[in-house]
């Protein structure tokens, strides 16, 4: 998707601090982050949210959860735990329209999030 944020770093158009890459994945750490370890694994293949993936994804998907939680370990997050959050459209407050897992750690997180 040429307007697509997330597509423009996966081909080199935005710089990003990437962590991590593959045929099919790409992992960056955020620009805002909101605690010490926070990234953002990515499909490198568009799909718009997570409620637009279909049925031939499902390998893709997790191998895209499986990819976040060994992200998370190795950048320390394996003792304590992490937050795994994908916002989903308007109401879910999705603001890139790319498929993408926020990871979150380093601190602890109430619930219900303020």
């Amino acid at each position: 998707m040429s307007d697509c944020i997330f597509c423009k770093i996966i081909h080199g158009e935005i710089p990003s601090k990437k962590i991590y890459e593959d045929e099919e994945l790409c992992a960056f750490h955020d620009v805002t982050p909101q605690s010490p370890v926070h990234f953002l694994l990515i499909p490198k293949r568009h799909i718009r949210n997570i409620m637009e993936a279909e049925m031939n994804d499902t390998a893709l998907l997790g191998r895209l959860l499986y990819k976040a939680q060994e992200l998370a370990v190795t950048l320390g997050c394996g003792e304590n735990g992490a937050r795994f959050v994908i916002n989903c459209k308007k109401d879910g407050g999705q603001t890139v329209d790319h498929l993408h897992i926020h990871v979150l750690g380093g601190r602890y997180f109430d619930w219900p999030p303020g």
